[in-house]
């Protein structure tokens, strides 16, 4: 099939490189603009920019597709792409920009997403993040034909999968990308025969875009919600929170199973065995398991009370 695909980040570009070893014929790329990144702030092309330059596909890169909008003229440039490329369809994964009604409707076969979660739970911007930081037990991928609403598309193909107790926003991402690309390459075989069906009035949820802030630790919270959201929060942006005025990062945790006494107010490390850093919470007490420090690595909590002895009695976050 002739697709012109839509995407932006590596989630994107692992179905890119799944419908390109299927035999789908690539007509034309569109990606974000390229944004510094880095510690020298230089400007650093997309995963799927980095691929489709690879493979020498047409690119296009509009900061915007409303015609009506700021950049008329580049919304207009990719409208022109999109009609000279003669595609069937276009595959849109994690682009980041809204498609306005013209795209939804430039191609014979409409535009079909990848969606990270079961719809209609976890509708926009972050359904594996919050789908960890709820304590969801499941998630999955939902192949979508797309409409005008947020992520409200008929749904064409899905599949679940588990989130295991260890499971980060990055390792599940990596399941995910994974089954979404296979599920993408099953739709477009199946196409003719598949029966769209719409999705249910119920159980409908939004993930929200993650902020930065959102990222700070509230010992106040369970410990059970805060190991929810330390998970959820890796790699972006990060659970943190502060010792002696310093910025720790919080990479790992679970809730401790043994009865201690809560020897403090939330946020409190706690004295126990030597090598567990355990704090107390809002509701029981959290294990630390990894942590970093401004300019270091990450390491074990137990290497790290080696060379901060006098952790016990202290609390965090103040």
């Amino acid at each position: 099939m002739r697709i012109v695909f839509a995407g932006t980040p590596a989630f994107a570009q692992t179905a890119l490189a799944a419908l390109h070893a299927a035999g789908h014929e690539i007509a034309l790329v569109l990606t974000q603009p390229d944004r510094p990144a880095g510690r020298g702030m230089k400007l650093q092309a997309s995963a799927v920019k980095q691929y489709a330059t690879q493979q020498a596909w047409p690119i296009a890169q509009p900061t915007s597709l409303r015609l009506d909008g700021k950049y008329p003229d580049e919304a207009l440039a990719t409208q022109q792409a999109i009609a000279d490329a003669h595609a069937e369809l276009m595959v849109v994964v994690a682009y980041g920009l809204l498609l306005p009604d013209w795209t939804l409707h430039s191609l014979p076969k409409g535009c079909l997403n990848i969606h990270a979660s079961l719809l209609p739970r976890w509708r926009g911007a972050a359904p594996i993040q919050r789908a960890i930081e709820a304590g969801d037990r499941e998630t999955g991928v939902c192949i979508m034909q797309m409409d005008a609403g947020l992520d409200t598309g008929a749904v064409l193909m899905r599949e679940s999968l588990p989130i295991s107790d260890t499971d980060t926003s990055a390792s599940l991402h990596d399941k995910l990308a994974a089954l979404g690309s296979r599920l993408i390459v099953d739709t477009l075989s199946a196409l003719p025969q598949l029966q769209a069906t719409t999705q249910a009035n119920e159980g409908i949820t939004y993930a929200a875009k993650i902020l930065k802030d959102e990222a700070l630790i509230d010992w106040q919270l369970p410990a059970v919600r805060l190991s929810q959201r330390i998970r959820a929060f890796d790699p972006f942006p990060g659970a943190h929170t502060l010792l002696r005025g310093q910025v720790l990062k919080i990479w790992s945790a679970h809730v401790s199973t043994d009865a201690l006494p809560m020897a403090g107010p939330p946020g409190t490390v706690l004295p126990g065995p030597s090598d567990q850093c355990l704090v107390a919470t809002g509701q029981g007490v959290l294990r630390i398991l990894q942590v970093q420090l401004p300019g270091g690595k990450r390491i074990s909590a137990e290497d790290f009370l080696h060379s901060h002895a006098d952790l016990p009695g202290l609390q965090l976050g103040v």
